[in-house]
């Protein structure tokens, strides 16, 4: 069973970066899509990004387009959001989830993101 973690949050003012980072256990990191979600207060869960098994395809929702950039190693089992002009509506946890051939997702524990203005 595969486990995610994830780390990087923390506080930040409105228009500056933070990078997430998030590690799975196993020896099957390659074989997973690896995505962020975010949570805000009162709010659903919404998909923020999502990176294929080898790197090459990658897709973003539209808020976070052009500020936020995913990315993987997959020799270090890690996923990264390079999340950059930061605004206070990003403020949320943020998840990682790695999905796997059968399209079943594990989730991590979260990360808090927020964003001061």
């Amino acid at each position: 069973q595969v486990h995610v973690y994830e780390c990087g949050g923390g506080l930040v003012q409105a228009g500056g970066s933070l990078r997430l980072s998030c590690a799975t256990s196993g020896q099957t990191f390659s074989s997973y899509t690896m995505g962020w979600f975010r949570q805000a207060p009162g709010r659903e869960h919404e998909f923020v990004s999502s990176i294929g098994w080898d790197g090459g395809t990658a897709s973003y929702a539209d808020f976070v387009k052009g500020r936020f950039i995913i990315s993987r190693d997959n020799a270090k089992n890690t996923v990264y959001l390079q999340m950059n002009n930061l605004k206070p509506e990003d403020t949320a946890v943020y998840y990682c989830t790695a999905r796997d051939g059968r399209d079943h997702i594990t989730w991590g524990q979260g990360t808090q993101v927020t964003v001061s203005s």
